[in-house]
């Protein structure tokens, strides 16, 4: 038997027949997670604090190396990350016919059994291709005219929920196939049950309240609800409630190395650290009644949720917030009713901070920058966070 070593796969070979045995993530242990701009270097240090090494953020995300657990473990904790990656195999593609061929070699029955469905997404960047879309569908054909070939039956693709999601990122005619391990967009936490307009997205609410560094001391506000994102991401971060709980399955079950019994340590470590949210603790409101009345549906469904407070009332004529730690993502642009003056509002907010609001620290997230200026306070620090088409800003008031 003869060894044929690959840049990416290791091959066994005995006459023309050739075996797929170890793939580029099984070779060195090494993953990627996509991660919003702005949120890379504390995404970094999510990551070391999940067990992460050789820790390396580039452009479009961060490069990791991790073992079995420590895989598992991110993806049912992260908070940040949006997807996570295991690199099958890379090579030069200048082509779409290269591109088909390459796939085809793969074995792809390591990763897929009877019955399951596949997706791919993919991006291309800087390279002969000029449409994701095609190179992506000339994978997802590659992968169903093997399993024709094989067995004369083509696997389903299911764009709404697949088991296996392949992910193709072509950048200066470098290929690379990767199975999301994952298994689907990790922003979508499973609480949110009912959505008000332009709601913001988990990772980014999540990487807010890290920013705030609250860790219980004082109480949480949030004086613009809206469906309770932000209060339902520092719920879940006070109480270590994993970020995935409510998830079903996840990409990584179908990797051909996967470990059940790892996988079953690891949850309940996670699981088990769950700790009570005291009443009062965190709390929040809105003006809109139906912004009201879906954040408390979406913090109900959060263990300990019935201990937030979330009531119908106007920032502008609450008693006042004092020596606690506010969070807000204000109405902008879309989120505005039409009647609204949006000056007229951000220097309103900054009336309520300076007068009502002493000793106390508030975190605004601006989706639109130009708003900034118009709230008429200092800034101790401002962070980018760019996420679903908005350059947003992160600004940080302490009213002493």
């Amino acid at each position: 038997m003869q060894l044929l070593v690959s840049n990416d796969m290791v091959t066994k070979c005995r006459g023309d027949k050739q075996q797929v045995t170890t793939y580029k993530y099984q070779r060195d242990s090494r993953y990627f997670v996509k991660i919003a701009e702005g949120v890379k270097e504390a995404g970094a240090e999510e990551l070391a604090e999940l067990g992460a090494e050789n820790i390396a953020p580039e452009f479009r995300g961060i490069h990791f190396r991790a073992d079995k657990s420590t895989l598992y473990r991110i993806n049912y904790l992260t908070r940040l990350a949006s997807r996570c990656l295991a690199p099958l195999i890379s090579f030069n593609c200048h082509d779409t016919d290269t591109l088909y061929k390459k796939t085809k070699q793969i074995q792809w029955e390591d990763f897929f059994a009877e019955g399951n469905t596949f997706a791919v997404s993919g991006t291309v960047s800087d390279s002969a291709f000029s449409h994701s879309k095609y190179a992506s569908l000339r994978l997802k054909d590659a992968v169903a005219d093997y399993f024709r070939e094989k067995t004369g039956k083509r696997p389903d693709v299911s764009i709404r929920n697949p088991d296996i999601l392949l992910n193709l990122h072509i950048r200066h005619n470098k290929a690379e196939i990767s199975l999301d391990t994952s298994g689907g967009a990790l922003h979508r936490r499973g609480y949110r049950e009912e959505t008000v307009s332009a709601p913001m997205q988990e990772t980014v609410a999540a990487a807010i309240i890290r920013f705030t560094e609250w860790n219980g001391s004082l109480p949480l506000y949030d004086p613009m609800c809206g469906s309770g994102t932000l209060l339902c991401e520092a719920l879940m971060r006070y109480c270590n409630i994993p970020a995935g709980i409510f998830r079903n399955k996840f990409g990584f079950q179908f990797l051909p190395d996967f470990d059940g019994l790892i996988w079953k340590q690891v949850k309940k470590e996670a699981d088990t650290s769950i700790r009570e949210l005291p009443q009062g603790l965190i709390a929040g409101s809105d003006l809109s009644e139906e912004a009201v009345s879906a954040a408390k549906i979406n913090i109900m469904g959060l263990n300990y949720g019935k201990n937030v407070s979330v009531e119908k009332a106007d920032f502008r004529e609450l008693p006042g917030i004092e020596r606690q730690v506010i969070v807000a993502n204000p109405p902008y642009g879309i989120r505005m009713r039409e009647d609204e003056n949006l000056e007229a509002f951000y220097k309103d907010l900054g009336d309520f901070l300076k007068q009502k609001c002493k000793g106390s620290a508030a975190f605004i997230y601006f989706g639109e920058r130009r708003y900034i200026k118009k709230i008429g306070l200092k800034a101790s620090w401002k962070k980018p966070i760019k996420a679903g088409g908005l350059d947003g800003r992160l600004v940080k008031y302490e009213m002493y």
